[in-house]
């Protein structure tokens, strides 16, 4: 009995450490849309299937709020961003652009990303074979001819 107390006052008290939160206000001006042509499918693409993990602005679950869980998801997004911020792409010099967009087009093809353990709780990001194949596409489309927009 005084070990489930324990834990129960362990897990209250790490309610108050709380992570910082992954928000932005609007699109940064080093955002992949800003730099890359992005027709509005595969705009809504990104942002239902790419941009909470691999963006400055996360939309978050409600368990979000209870720790541990909250840890693991900056844990989670600090790990997606640092693989790929599509925030901060246009930053980017131009030859790790081309290969990041390649390589968005490799593993969505293959169907690595996004990730199944994020789409088992954001179903919303589970890619159509028609998404996969537009954003795909797209992706390497856009590498072969980066950049597309002048700075």
């Amino acid at each position: 009995m005084h070990i489930l107390i324990g834990l129960l006052i362990v897990l209250f008290a790490i309610q108050a450490i709380r992570p910082e939160k992954n928000h932005s206000a609007a699109v940064q001006p080093k955002d992949i849309s800003v730099q890359v042509s992005t027709p509005p499918a595969i705009r809504r693409i990104l942002d239902e299937a790419c941009y909470d993990c691999h963006s400055n602005n996360t939309r978050y679950p409600w368990y979000a709020e209870v720790q541990p869980a909250g840890w693991i998801l900056a844990n989670h997004i600090k790990a997606g961003k640092r693989h790929l911020n599509l925030s901060e792409f246009a930053s980017l010099p131009i030859e790790q652009a081309k290969q990041k967009l390649n390589r968005i087009s490799e593993e969505v093809s293959q169907h690595e990303m996004p990730l199944a353990s994020y789409t088992w709780m954001h179903s919303e990001a589970k890619l159509s074979e028609k998404q996969v194949k537009e954003l795909s596409t797209w992706a390497h489309q856009e590498s072969l001819f980066y950049p597309s927009l002048p700075k």
